[in-house]
């Protein structure tokens, strides 16, 4: 007997079967573990790529305008709306409203490592959260703790953790912050002081407000380099990669593209630069400029009318009423910036009868903002008319006879379009950005605008060369044509400007 128990106990037969029995559980837990990760990792995956595509979605809306919150809640509604991806254990739940929680923000911590709450609080409780939709520019988008078994963001684990006394669930919560980018490439790199802005907040305009309600509409616009006491009548420059200013100006891109928030201003350039870049759209080439006439880079425009008898180097208008640039406007205030309206079609009478002859034919007011076509055309409109009805070729008065038809750039015939006489700008409040106008600082532009200049600029003693600094300059005449903004004409918007929306995190 106790042999055969000393047999039995050293016999080790079918041990592997109770190691087996022993480590089966442990080995099924891992089996299992590994595959809810496997799972919980791709159900992350998936709604990570759905939470980036809401909050690119939600962030490319956030351009500053009042209605941008707006626009933006519209495009999270629309895309949870009609997307048809799955996301749960289950693979029957669509992302939806109540599956998400969308904060927009108006920056973000500078480090990654600072986490971010679904509300917009940082771990160090800085809040970024605001409903101004004039501030916002990021959209954080994060999955909510749904507690559904089958819901998104709710992973149904099969290791039974209940058995050691966890829960059978887990949320699975990623998170997405995008940002809206807005730059503008073709333009040139100078600033208009806001001709609407005062220095009482209540009454003063933004560019956008005073082009939609019509007040910029057939003006003229005169500025000035800003002085010491800048304000509506002056203009300034704005940093650029091009190592000439001219030729930035001549060219009508800045060599770069401007964040649509940020402008850093530019100092010590020499106003000779402005004038002889400006004037090559007019088909003037001052001093090394002449060397240009063949490149279309250096185009004039298809019409040339300037008032002027001969010459290719400097802007030098008749005197004697035998040929008329565009007018310039009535009763013009200087503290302002800026003309009266044109107040009737005999405005342009003596125009038309000096570079045309017969009678004004009421041009139409093509391009008002407010829709109405019943007002006297602006500059812009007339010029437009002389070149789409073939009258850039009329002879003004002998023994000018000037046309507009360009004789001294030897290249390609120049087309009308592009206009070179319509170039971007920015729009700054300088009465408000007084202490940033005059030194290398970045400050915010009120907008921008597209503007039609007028006529060539004109050196203040015409007897000297155009480049030559010891003259002072008379103003640049321009119009408004066009501004950023929902309430434009979106000939600027569609041409200059580069929307994007980024991931951040």
């Amino acid at each position: 007997m106790l042999g055969t128990i000393r047999a039995f106990w050293n016999d080790q037969r079918g041990i592997a079967m109770i190691l087996v029995a022993i480590m089966l559980p442990v080995l099924v837990g891992f089996a299992l573990l590994a595959i809810d990760m496997s799972r919980a990792y791709g159900l992350h995956n998936d709604l990570q790529k759905g939470v980036d595509a809401l909050a690119l979605a939600t962030a490319a809306e956030l351009d500053g305008r009042s209605d941008s919150i707006t626009r933006a809640n519209l495009a999270k509604t629309t895309l949870l709306t009609e997307q048809k991806t799955k996301f749960s254990t289950a693979g029957d739940h669509t992302l939806a409203l109540s599956d998400v929680t969308v904060t927009y923000l108006t920056g973000i911590p500078a480090s990654d490592d600072t986490r971010l709450s679904a509300a917009g609080v940082d771990s160090n409780g800085v809040n970024w959260a605001s409903t101004d939709p004039k501030v916002v520019s990021f959209s954080l988008v994060t999955v909510n703790a749904s507690g559904l078994t089958d819901g998104a963001g709710a992973f149904a684990t099969i290791f039974p953790a209940s058995f050691i006394g966890s829960n059978d669930t887990m949320d699975i919560r990623p998170q997405a912050v995008a940002g809206f980018v807005q730059s503008i490439c073709e333009t040139v790199p100078v600033f208009m002081c806001n001709p609407f802005e005062t220095s009482d907040t209540s009454t003063s305009k933004t560019i956008q407000q005073a082009f939609a309600s019509g007040e910029t509409y057939s003006r003229e616009f005169r500025i000035l380099k800003v002085d010491s006491n800048p304000g509506p009548g002056n203009f300034g420059l704005i940093d650029n990669s091009l190592s000439s200013l001219r030729d930035a100006i001549a060219m009508g891109t800045s060599g770069t593209c401007y964040n649509r928030n940020a402008l850093t201003t530019k100092t010590g350039v020499t106003l000779g630069q402005v004038n002889t870049g400006l004037n090559t759209r007019f088909d003037l080439y001052s001093g090394s400029l002449n060397k240009n006439n063949k490149d279309w880079n250096y185009r004039p425009a298809s019409n040339v009318r300037k008032g002027q008898k001969t010459g290719c180097s400097k802007y030098d208008p008749v005197t004697d009423g035998t040929a008329l640039p565009l007018p310039p406007g009535n009763n013009y205030v200087d503290t302002k910036g800026m003309s009266d309206k044109i107040a009737n079609t005999t405005f342009w009478s003596t125009y038309w009868t000096v570079n045309h002859g017969g009678t004004y034919p009421s041009v139409p007011s093509a391009t008002n903002p407010t829709g109405s076509k019943t007002a006297p055309a602006s500059r812009y409109d007339v010029y437009n008319y002389e070149i789409s009805h073939g009258l850039v070729g009329d002879k003004s008065k002998a023994p000018t006879k000037e046309t507009g038809v360009p004789a001294c750039f030897k290249g390609t015939t120049p087309t009308a379009d592009p206009d070179r006489r319509r170039l971007n700008m920015a729009i700054v409040n300088c009465i408000a950005n007084k202490a940033k106008i005059n030194g290398h600082i970045q400050l915010k532009p009120d907008g921008y605008a597209s503007v039609f200049v007028n006529a060539p600029v004109q050196k203040q003693d015409n007897t000297k060369d155009p480049e030559d600094p010891s003259a002072g300059e008379k103003p640049i005449s321009l119009e408004i044509v066009d501004v950023d903004g929902g309430f434009a004409n979106n000939t600027l918007v569609d041409k200059a400007f580069r929307n994007e929306a980024q991931l951040y995190r």
